[in-house]
């Protein structure tokens, strides 16, 4: 299972117009464990920086984008999977 942990980026982002956008990665199924709770609305993470991105409600930006917010902590992100193996 380490090798797969590896295979994970440090930060993800599920907005095609990010530099961090991986279709191939999304489509595999990506889960993320936020301080011990697996979080089903993420949006972003970043493992260094211990972030995660989520949808703020239904609030939309000018452009129609969902409105986020920053929440800090110990980021795991897993292969979903991996995680129905177990």
């Amino acid at each position: 299972m380490s090798e797969k942990k590896a295979e994970l980026p440090d930060r993800l982002c599920m907005d095609p117009r990010s530099d961090h956008f991986d279709a191939d990665l999304l489509e595999r199924g990506i889960g993320i464990m936020f301080n011990g709770v697996e979080k089903v609305n993420v949006e972003e993470y970043c493992i260094s920086e211990g972030w995660i991105r989520i949808a703020a409600g239904k609030s939309r930006d000018r452009y129609g984008n969902p409105m986020t917010i920053k929440l800090k902590g110990k980021v795991e992100p897993f292969f979903e999977e991996d995680r129905k193996a177990d």
